[in-house]
């Protein structure tokens, strides 16, 4: 890292290994990484994602500073997204509950420099415990939520728990109203999502170089 760059680390959770595969080969320069950047794969779901996400931030002390990410694929909610898409979370729900996200807008515009001519939307992020489909999409999209994952709302529910910290999430969708995904393997919007995770590292970092985090 650079002299210039903040000390706090930064944690990156997702629950898949391709998700993890794309985070750890992306287009990130080393020159802008923090100290310390641990992409953390979880497992699928909110129980999977909270155990990992609480035992990395109880290691070795790192639970007072680090800031964390929840990141990965998600399902799109509104009309008109397409594979591919990002999605910032302005805040993530889950049981009734709601997580504000920090600095939502400066990550959304870090992130259309990042994957230029890749739509970024920004709204609520919300939570299930399975695989939405049908019904339960437009369901959702009723409360407002422009997208829906299964860790995200746990992974900053989870991180929060031991202090206050910054948090975000940032999803690339995979599956949309008009373009339901069958199996991420041979769905031809899977290609496209895969290329557009592993093109968002700079802009977490730019992110990241923006707080203002406790120093040790």
């Amino acid at each position: 890292m650079g002299e210039s760059g903040p000390a706090a680390p930064l944690l990156i959770a997702c629950a898949l290994g391709i998700e993890q595969l794309a985070l750890r080969t992306g287009r990130g320069r080393a020159v802008d990484a923090p100290a310390r950047v641990t992409v953390l794969r979880t497992g699928m779901g909110p129980r999977a994602a909270e155990t990992a996400v609480a035992r990395a931030l109880g290691r070795d002390g790192a639970a007072a500073d680090t800031a964390v990410i929840a990141s990965g694929f998600c399902a799109g909610l509104a009309p008109g997204m397409h594979p591919g898409d990002l999605v910032v979370a302005e805040e993530t729900r889950a049981a009734g509950d709601s997580v504000p996200c920090t600095g939502a807008d400066l990550l959304a515009e870090a992130l259309a420099r990042a994957v230029p001519g890749r739509t970024v939307h920004t709204g609520p992020l919300t939570g299930s415990d399975h695989v939405v489909r049908g019904h339960e999409r437009s369901e959702l999209r009723a409360t407002g939520a422009i997208a829906v994952d299964m860790e995200s709302a746990a992974t900053l529910r989870t991180a929060l728990r031991s202090g206050p910290r910054p948090v975000a999430a940032v999803r690339v969708v995979v599956d949309a109203p008009e373009h339901e995904l069958v199996r991420i393997g041979t769905f031809r919007g899977g290609i496209s999502a895969f290329r557009v995770l592993r093109a968002v590292l700079p802009a977490f970092y730019e992110w990241h170089r923006s707080l203002l985090l406790p120093r040790r």
